[in-house]
This record gives C-alpha cells, sequence and structure tokens, in this order.
C-alpha cells in the first residue's frame, strides 16, 4: 500500500478540523442598536398670510368693453396701482426668504 504524500494528508486534517469548528460554532445574537437620525425638513418661508394677486379692474372684458381712451386709461391705471402695491409686498417677502 502506498502512502500518501505529507502534503495531502495535513491538507485532509485541516479540512476536517475546520469543518468541525464549523459546524460547532452558535450563531451569535443579533444585535439591535436604535439610533436617531436628524433629518432637516423645508420650511417655507413665504407666510401663511400673504395673499395671492389682487383682482383688479383692468380685467380683458373691461378693457374690450372701454367706452373710449380716457376710461381705458383709468382702468389701466388702476390695476398698475394694485400690482405695484402687491409687487412691493412680494420683494418684502422675497428679501426675507434669502
Amino acid at each position: 500500500m502506498k502512502r500518501q504524500p505529507f502534503a495531502s494528508r495535513l491538507a485532509v486534517a485541516v479540512t476536517i478540523g475546520c469543518l468541525s469548528l464549523a459546524a460547532c460554532q452558535t450563531p451569535a445574537e443579533p444585535r439591535i442598536v436604535t439610533k436617531e437620525v436628524l433629518v432637516p425638513v423645508s420650511k417655507s418661508c413665504v407666510p401663511s398670510t400673504f395673499r395671492d394677486p389682487p383682482a383688479t379692474p383692468d380685467t380683458d372684458a373691461a378693457i374690450k368693453a372701454a367706452p373710449g381712451p380716457g376710461e381705458l386709461l383709468q382702468l389701466l391705471a388702476a390695476g398698475r396701482i394694485l400690482y405695484r402695491q402687491w409687487i412691493a409686498e412680494a420683494r418684502a417677502v422675497l428679501a426675507a426668504c434669502r
């Protein structure tokens, strides 16, 4: 009977040893870790009291129905004044957001 070389016998012994150790090992208890994670939340800088653009007297229907250029200019001027006031409010809100 021919003897096996030392290296192959050693490899078989190491393999058997590793398998026996692996079979005996019990799984570790899972670690449960609770962590608090802070997530930034975006917040609107526009106040809820900020109003929509105003309803102006210079609607398409009113402009078409204007009897003359004088009345047409009065409608446009009244609308412009209201819009300029609203734009001033909007600029103040935007400046606060920056």
